[in-house]
C-alpha cells in the first residue's frame, strides 16, 4: 500500500519568498528520512517552497484564470511530502509520529488510490494509465 505523508507546517501559508527551515531541523529531518530509506519504505520525497513562490490556475466558469500566490484565504498548506509503501495504514501512522516535526507541524496521511481499487468501468476508463507513470500493471 502507498500512502503520501503530507507536511504541514503553521504559518507557512504566510512565508516571503525564500523562507527556508533552519539547518538543524533539516539535519533532523534527514535522520528520519535516512531510517525510510534504510527500512526499505520510502519512494520518494520532496520539500516546497511557500506559496508565496507559486501559483494556482482556477476554472471558474469553464476558464482557466491563474492567481499568483501568497493565497491569503489558505489556512493550511503543504511544506513537502513523502510517498511511502508499507504494509498497512497503521505502519504508514507508526512512520509519521517517528518524524522530527515541530509542535506547530502536522503531518497528514493519505492512501494513494491504486488501480485495482476501482470498478471494471473505471479501470477500462483509465486504460494506459498506468504506463503514463511508467510502472507496471498491479
Amino acid at each position: 500500500m502507498r500512502f503520501m505523508m503530507l507536511m504541514i507546517p503553521g504559518g507557512y501559508e504566510a512565508a516571503a519568498p525564500g523562507t527556508m527551515p533552519p539547518a538543524e531541523a533539516v539535519a533532523a529531518m534527514m535522520k528520519y528520512n535516512e531510517a525510510l530509506k534504510d527500512a526499505g519504505v520510502l519512494i520518494t520525497l520532496d520539500g516546497l517552497h511557500p506559496p508565496s513562490m507559486g501559483a494556482r490556475v482556477s476554472f471558474a466558469g469553464g476558464k482557466p484564470v491563474v492567481t499568483d500566490g501568497p493565497f491569503t484565504e489558505s489556512k493550511e498548506v503543504l511544506g513537502g511530502y513523502w510517498m511511502i509503501e508499507v504494509a498497512s495504514r497503521e505502519e504508514a501512522i507508526a512512520w509519521a509520529k517517528r518524524c522530527p516535526a515541530s509542535g506547530d507541524e502536522v503531518i497528514e496521511i493519505r492512501q494513494v488510490q491504486e488501480m485495482a481499487d476501482f470498478p471494471p468501468d473505471v479501470q477500462q476508463a483509465a486504460a494506459g494509465f498506468n504506463e503514463l507513470q511508467g510502472k507496471r500493471q498491479r
